[in-house]
């Protein structure tokens, strides 16, 4: 693994798949990131929450069944027994859902300069897809009522 000192940023995502939606279509896409050198994947874990609210990690076998055969073995360890809680406190009864923990590798000689000059990190945030569409609606309302 590379030096921390040299690593872009690291981010992690919960994404949730309504029961039944868990195909694999998506996630060539992530593959292709990865092979375009544009993020590296740290951590993976494929997570299913029963109907009776019961959270368990999916296997080798329901993966390939699943289509995401090609993750199978993509877990470093670093995702583990908490993070399995508290993605089951937030997914509906029946979903499944992907953790993923992915260095930005686009960023790193950035950051590595950042890091250099004596700069860090204060904040930082994600904007929900969905956010940001209500309030370029809610300022397309504003403009066009004359306000």
């Amino acid at each position: 693994m590379t030096g921390l000192d040299e690593m872009g940023p690291v981010d992690y995502l919960c994404i949730e798949f309504p029961r039944g939606s868990l195909n694999g279509t998506a996630l060539p896409l992530l593959l292709d990131l990865v092979d375009r050198r544009i993020v590296r994947v740290l951590d993976l874990l494929f997570v299913r929450k029963s109907p009776d609210g019961t959270v368990v990690a999916l296997d080798g076998r329901e993966l390939e069944l699943s289509g995401l055969g090609a993750f199978h073995g993509a877990a470093s360890g670093m995702l583990g027994g908490d993070d399995l809680r508290e993605a089951g406190a937030i997914l509906e009864p029946g979903a499944a859902a992907i953790l993923l923990v992915y260095e930005n590798l686009w960023a790193a000689p950035l950051s590595r300069a950042l890091r250099r000059s004596g700069a860090h990190l204060v904040a930082g945030g994600r904007i929900p897809v969905q956010e940001l569409l209500g309030a370029l609606d809610a300022s397309e309302a504003t403009v066009t009522s004359g306000r």
